[in-house]
């Protein structure tokens, strides 16, 4: 029987390949925390993102996903003064994950984006084409 036996580490374009921590979420705003660190503004807030789909039976199912956001104003970031729970929002970012200990000394595991573009979205049709 002949294996088969597969080498990445010794293409030197794999070696060299630039890795990638990139995410988009499109979604309406629940909760909203504004703060000023350093003279910057920054909102920590949760973007809800929805998929829909009929499920093995054929019945309807809304899957609805929570996620924790932490935008800093910059160029590619304004108004945050304005984001409020309801607003539809349209960013780019960053996954990181992080762990700590809570007051009880138990280790806690957390996913947040760091966003580094967002637009607020005024009208469900006015939707940018680049970003």
């Amino acid at each position: 029987m002949a294996s088969l036996c597969l080498s990445f580490a010794s293409d030197q374009k794999t070696k060299n390949m630039e890795q990638i921590n990139k995410t988009e979420l499109r979604g309406l705003v629940g909760f909203v925390r504004l703060q000023e660190v350093g003279g910057k503004k920054v909102a920590h807030f949760t973007v809800a993102t929805s998929m829909a789909y009929n499920d093995r039976s054929g019945s309807a199912v809304i899957e609805t996903q929570w996620h924790n956001v932490t935008a800093w104003e910059g160029k590619r970031i304004e108004g945050l003064e304005k984001l409020k729970k309801g607003d539809k929002v349209w960013l780019f970012g960053r996954i990181r994950y992080t762990k700590f200990k809570g007051a009880d000394g138990v280790e806690h595991n957390s996913t947040e984006i760091i966003a580094n573009r967002m637009t607020i979205i005024d009208d469900d049709d006015a939707f940018p084409c680049e970003m």
